[in-house]
């Protein structure tokens, strides 16, 4: 998946963090640096969200270094940004209902460990630190598509840790002239996304019900819309980021998406056809915290970042699915 060059520069002598680079979208991001000859790169993980069976693979190799340790820990983080040229700072605590559930731990994981990052990169001399924010920012603010400027209230105590940590991103920019980069993800999915646990996103929980013969369940009508993003687009999100020389691209944050919407009912039925499956979802009670609807505009992104994503949703589904069966059925 990761032929594409999407850093456009030599980086055989530059050194990457990555933290949460066992996880879903981290080992994704880990994959391509390594496939494209990085000098280093070093991952950062406590485990408990990340598999070591995602970047197992890479572990042999004499340019990648693994350290279990927790960004909640400062001292932790200090030591992973030593000799660092540029930071993708995955690590988090997901979900909305966990968040809702565990607001303090989220809490702690998201903000603590996000500022804890964020100077501990500052003071190493790191030349950029590009990080995961999210399309829960956007809250309660109803209109289509969003645009980063507008912003409603948010819903979950997940969405404010998000939302801090753009603020403590700005701040970083104009105080210390740090060169940060938010990126909101929008309902990111692809192979290594877990479908296990009280917290798996809908994507692989329904190719996971799938695969096993079961029905699935739909939260509320199923007509709530999303803008599903394959993980390649996020991982050239984050490369681009990087390395982006525009004027003005730093202290900003960007919709990362495809720039279209789907229906939870319709994704559903993309699925039942990838699998040749009769079954019908069972529908439960609506989510608290859920946004009704969710559509990006990503015209700063291709602006600013020469963001340009190839795989729209049925492509992605298609890759994606193929992974699942492989890995579970």
């Amino acid at each position: 998946m990761y032929q594409t060059n999407f850093h456009g520069t030599d980086i055989s002598s530059v050194k990457f963090l990555i933290t949460g680079g066992a996880g879903f979208i981290g080992s994704n991001i880990v994959e391509y640096l390594i496939h494209h000859g990085a000098g280093s790169v070093r991952i950062l993980d406590n485990l408990s969200e990340g598999k070591l069976e995602n970047i197992e693979p890479f572990l042999k190799l004499d340019n990648v270094e693994f350290i279990e340790g927790d960004i909640d820990d400062l001292a932790t983080c200090e030591t992973a940004c030593q000799g660092i040229d540029f930071v993708s700072h995955q690590a988090a605590l997901g979900s909305v209902p966990r968040s809702i559930a565990t607001p303090t731990i989220t809490n702690n994981a998201n903000v603590t460990g996000f500022l804890n990052m964020l100077t501990a990169a500052k003071d190493a001399g790191v030349k950029r630190f590009v990080y995961a924010s999210s399309s829960s920012v956007y809250g309660d603010h109803a209109d289509l598509p969003k645009l980063e400027a507008n912003i409603g209230n948010q819903l979950s105590p997940y969405a404010v840790t998000k939302y801090v940590n753009e603020l403590y991103s700005s701040v970083f920019a104009n105080c210390y002239g740090f060169e940060t980069i938010g990126l909101r993800y929008f309902n990111v999915f692809g192979p290594r996304q877990k479908p296990d646990g009280p917290y798996a996103a809908v994507i692989p929980l329904f190719m996971d019900a799938l695969i096993k013969n079961e029905s699935p369940m739909i939260n509320g009508d199923g007509e709530q819309s999303r803008d599903f993003t394959f993980v390649v687009n996020a991982v050239e999100a984050n490369i681009r980021a990087m390395f982006s020389s525009v004027s003005g691209a730093t202290g900003k944050v960007y919709n990362v998406a495809f720039g279209q919407r789907r229906t939870i009912n319709q994704l559903f039925s993309t699925l039942k056809d990838l699998s040749g499956s009769e079954l019908e979802a069972v529908h439960r009670d609506p989510r608290a915290g859920d946004v009704r609807h969710s559509l990006a505009d990503i015209s700063q992104a291709k602006e600013r970042l020469s963001y340009d994503p190839q795989y729209d949703i049925d492509r992605g589904l298609d890759i994606t699915f193929e992974w699942f069966k492989k890995r579970f059925g």
